[in-house]
């Protein structure tokens, strides 16, 4: 019996409410002693954890640094190894873009080149304003190569959607991002035969857009990674019984919400926002996916104090949730994002999980931290395995077997 049927046997429906609280890079390293979720003040988590379950979770592998969205996926308990969905699918579904069999997307950035090498990434973080600007330019500018239509929509910040719609499509393409500064973006490559034709559009595409972009500094370059069509997965729905939503801000959050069969409901731009949009539709739903994203942008960027920042905003609003009364609460990072690597890291996640039913340990009396989940009653698992936590906490799975 796979996973999936396994799931699909036992799980049953009630009406106890589950609160998923992802704080998207929440994990650090210590700096003078300590991470950033130990330097911030928390004592609302700090008391929380005192009466929960506490421990660290791998979101792919011990040792592997994952990105974002097979980070979310083992978090809402699908294998990242068996549905392995490129990020471009993902960010085009989280800003409503309807995308056809065969149609390949990818997630750009707008970036700063010099000298031909990649300066900056994410081009001074450019106002989604701006963006808009560029891309109806661009739109304007490139409508098709080799037979091949390109649409192009804005997404946050600096970041983009390219969509590819043509014959004899490919998304098995490495990426045109280095991934650092001071690399040169390379071409694209296929990895089989097929994609010969797609590599060779999207190689095009990034010269047309270097090009045209020359007049908009700091924007001067385009970054594509992530090349992926539609894939087929069951829903959370199927998998769960579960009536699932999701609260988020940026694309790829929601894209990766809705490809799981998610609600995604419209939301403000800050955590109170957030926190109001759950409890507006909180009778609605039975299972919430809310999502905060300034830990890992702060964590990517190198800056410490500002992290511990967001920690301690998020902290003072808790007690909006916990008043809900949630029947499981739990509060975790997708992966690890430490300021001193300023990306994501291979560094277990921590996780906070609360409900009537846990048997907290003296230790988490140390508060909400990376140190004190490490000796937690949750010990170290993989992420995925937090899905079945949760529903056996809501009293959502049966027995299994005689």
């Amino acid at each position: 019996m796979s996973r999936e049927e396994l799931f699909k046997n036992i799980a049953v429906q009630n009406d106890r409410k589950i609160v998923l609280v992802v704080l998207d890079g929440l994990g650090g390293l210590p700096v003078a002693g300590l991470s950033e979720l130990e330097t911030a003040k928390t004592p609302n988590l700090d008391s929380l954890a005192a009466r929960s379950e506490l421990g660290l979770s791998h979101p792919v592998g011990i040792g592997i640094t994952p990105g974002s969205g097979p980070a979310h996926l083992s978090l809402f308990g699908y294998d990242p190894l068996r549905y392995d969905i490129g990020r471009g699918i993902l960010e085009a579904l989280g800003i409503g873009v309807e995308v056809g069999a065969g149609e390949v997307t990818c997630r750009g950035n707008f970036a700063t080149i010099s000298d031909g090498l990649v300066s900056d990434r994410r081009a001074g973080r450019i106002s989604s304003e701006r963006n808009s600007e560029i891309i109806v330019f661009l739109k304007d500018k490139i409508k098709e190569i080799d037979g091949v239509k390109i649409s192009l929509y804005s997404g946050e910040e600096h970041r983009f959607v390219l969509v590819l719609q043509g014959q004899g499509l490919d998304d098995r393409i490495a990426d045109v991002d280095p991934g650092i500064v001071g690399k040169p973006v390379p071409d694209a490559a296929a990895e089989f035969e097929s994609g010969h034709k797609t590599a060779r559009v999207v190689n095009e595409f990034v010269v047309r857009a270097r090009d045209l972009l020359a007049s908009f500094h700091p924007v001067n370059g385009v970054l594509l990674r992530g090349f992926a069509k539609s894939p087929d997965i069951p829903s959370m729905a199927e998998l769960f019984k579960l009536r699932p939503a999701a609260i988020a801000t940026y694309p790829m959050y929601r894209g990766l919400a809705r490809l799981v069969g998610m609600t995604v409901l419209p939301t403000g731009k800050t955590m109170a926002a957030e926190i109001e949009t759950l409890r507006q539709h909180y009778g609605d739903f039975d299972f919430f996916f809310l999502h905060v994203k300034k830990t890992d942008s702060w964590g990517e960027d190198g800056n410490f104090d500002a992290k511990v920042k967001v920690i301690e905003e998020f902290d003072t609003l808790l007690p909006e949730i916990t008043a809900l009364n949630p029947d499981v609460l739990v509060v975790t990072g997708d992966h690890s994002t430490p300021a001193q690597l300023a990306g994501h890291s291979w560094h277990p996640n921590p996780v906070l999980l609360h409900s009537p039913f846990v048997r907290p340990k003296p230790e988490a009396s140390a508060g909400f931290g990376e140190s004190a989940c490490a000796v937690g009653t949750l010990g170290f698992f993989q992420a995925v395995d937090l899905m079945p936590l949760m529903l056996a906490n809501a009293l959502k799975l049966k027995k299994y077997g005689a």
